[in-house]
């Protein structure tokens, strides 16, 4: 049997993941597991980063003894697989990623930065911001955006992956994107998808950039048609 691992996104956890491993564990050996400071686990001493998070995932594929990884990753979670499969191609057999946002600059950077002040959450969303709290406890969801917020700046003024990276990666990869995503704009993920040699494309319809929105029946036809 093959194996999976699910990537959440910032701010994210493995819990939300439950659903959809249901729908994939009779395919897939499904691997889920939090990012540095998410769902619970310890904060890292450096800040949040790409690199920082791959490297975590490479060390658990190594941990885990599996010889080539299928990977599944939403938003950030997608970012990180492709950064993995250029760095450590070896290492990774098919990717699918979902609602990932590629293009990033200091305007992009500071467009999403404003939607993590924890005081406006607190204030206009308070549920979201308890849900927050919950998912990362004991850490405090703070200083997670805190961090966030620092990683994302970083990434506007130096987008780890430019798009002439993406011609390097040859692992086989589905690039999907909801046709309701307000976050990611279907120019970035086409252009992308363009630079890939050994892509396919796919818009989900009706399909807004929130997990808990997204129609799992048809995601997990989508990787199980892709990875098998």
């Amino acid at each position: 049997m093959q194996h999976l691992l699910l990537l959440h996104g910032a701010l994210g956890s493995k819990d939300q993941f439950q659903s959809l491993v249901h729908l994939l564990e009779d395919t897939f050996q499904v691997h889920t597991f939090n990012l540095h400071g998410h769902g619970g686990q310890p904060l890292p001493d450096t800040s949040f980063s790409i690199e920082l998070f791959s490297e975590q995932i490479a060390r658990y594929i190594q941990d885990m003894n599996i010889e080539k990884a299928n990977v599944f990753g939403y938003s950030m979670g997608g970012y990180i697989a492709m950064y993995l499969a250029k760095q450590m191609p070896d290492t990774i057999n098919k990717i699918v990623t979902l609602a990932t946002k590629f293009y990033w600059d200091e305007k992009t950077a500071t467009k999403e930065v404003g939607m993590l002040d924890g005081k406006i959450i607190q204030e206009k969303l308070p549920a979201f911001a308890a849900q927050l709290q919950q998912r990362h406890v004991p850490v405090d969801w703070l200083t997670i955006l805190d961090k966030t917020t620092e990683l994302l700046i970083n990434l506007g003024k130096n987008n780890t992956l430019q798009l002439a990276d993406y011609t390097s990666i040859t692992t086989p990869s589905l690039v999907l994107l909801g046709d309701r995503d307000k976050m990611v704009t279907l120019e970035e993920t086409l252009a992308v998808y363009k630079q890939l040699p050994n892509a396919q494309l796919g818009v989900l319809p009706g399909t807004p950039h929130i997990f808990e929105q997204v129609n799992l029946s048809l995601l997990a036809y989508l990787i199980k048609g892709f990875l098998k």
